[in-house]
């Protein structure tokens, strides 16, 4: 039911979110009330912004905190648009800057720079509807590099700089960091899905086929598929099957790939931050397994590249060590941080049976 990170099918959204619920509540054996969910799409947009309040009592408060952060996300934006997510950067307290953690700190005048995250009005509208639909209240829509980054980057990463490039199905996410604080996000709107789509129309092969093909056989680099080797690809309709060299398959996929990273490229230099990311790209996301993923993306950045997989994760570590679940993994442990969540219980080994259920939940569903 979605189509690229938006809304394309709202009953086959419904459909899908009632069906993972359900499998939920019966490996969790609890009642889901309230969900947090990524949200990604060409229709997101960034700012930083400032703002300024007075230290009311000379020293800074929790109360402070939150009227200079409010202050700093107060900025005019279309009525067809929605703030989503905001996130601080740092805080200056009477022109000392570099302050991560105003409170308790003595001073007058308090400033804030944010990182805010708008989007599209209808589509963020139309996501949160299909959950609402399912009897479920949206604690919050984070975007998808947001979660992701989450649960793959270090904090030593966040330090020196660091890309987080998230290849969905649909779109690709990108997240830079610096000085440990997020400076850009951006959607391309190309993903693993474009992959299937060249294979399929440039094999001439059902899709379904197609995507299978892509998982068992094709590669990123091209030289890493030797020249004798085949594979057999299915025909549309009745025709027989055809053999096909995989080295032909690997010098499309090789294609697409190439014009992810050097959109990816562009967008770096478009912010600002490629010459201050000295930690490289961290790629992650399904279509990020592909293989030779990591060595053409070395090959375009010139930079250090590594395979981001969740961390900061016990007793599922085995099931959830993939690119494919960093999204996933990065709401439960924004839910756990932000208060929504009153324990991490299913991600304790200790729980024996509850982890099994929830091993076999994740399984099933990714």
């Amino acid at each position: 039911g979605l189509k690229r990170g938006s809304v394309v099918d709202i009953e086959s959204t419904v459909h899908s979110i009632q069906r993972a619920v359900e499998e939920a509540e019966l490996m969790a054996g609890c009642d889901i009330r309230s969900v947090y969910a990524s949200i990604s799409g060409s229709h997101l947009e960034t700012r930083n912004s400032h703002g300024t309040a007075a230290i009311r009592d000379r020293e800074v408060t929790p109360g402070d905190l939150e009227q200079v952060l409010e202050a700093a996300s107060a900025v005019a934006i279309p009525a067809d648009r929605k703030v989503l997510y905001k996130e601080s950067q740092e805080y200056r307290i009477d022109g000392q800057d570099g302050i991560r953690s105003p409170v308790g700190m003595s001073g007058v005048r308090l400033e804030a720079t944010v990182h805010l995250v708008t989007g599209a009005a209808a589509a963020v509208q139309n996501i949160s509807k299909c959950i609402q639909r399912c009897g479920l209240s949206v604690d919050e829509l984070v975007p998808s590099a947001i979660a992701s980054s989450k649960s793959v980057l270090t904090d030593d990463e966040r330090e020196l700089g660091v890309c987080l490039v998230d290849i969905g199905a649909g779109t690709t996410d990108i997240a830079i960091y610096t000085q440990g604080s997020i400076r850009h996000t951006k959607t391309l709107p190309v993903g693993g899905d474009q992959v299937t789509n060249d294979i399929a129309y440039g094999v001439h092969t059902p899709t379904a086929h197609a995507e299978e093909i892509k998982i068992k056989y094709a590669c990123a680099l091209a030289q890493l598929a030797h020249a004798e080797e085949t594979i057999q690809v299915p025909s549309v309709g009745d025709r027989p099957p055809r053999r096909l060299a995989r080295q032909s398959l690997a010098q499309s996929v090789q294609a697409r790939y190439e014009e992810i990273f050097e959109m990816v490229q562009d967008e770096l230099r478009r912010s600002g931050y490629d010459s201050l990311i000295a930690a490289g790209i961290v790629l992650t996301g399904g279509a990020a397994r592909m293989e030779g993923a990591l060595e053409l993306a070395e090959e375009i950045f010139h930079k250090m590249v590594r395979l981001g997989v969740p961390q900061h994760v016990s007793g599922l570590g085995e099931v959830v060590s993939s690119p494919l679940h960093s999204t996933g993994v990065g709401l439960l442990l924004h839910g756990a941080r932000s208060g929504g969540m009153r324990t991490s219980v299913p991600m304790v080994g200790s729980m024996g049976g509850l982890v099994g259920r929830w091993r076999d939940w994740i399984t099933r569903n990714f």
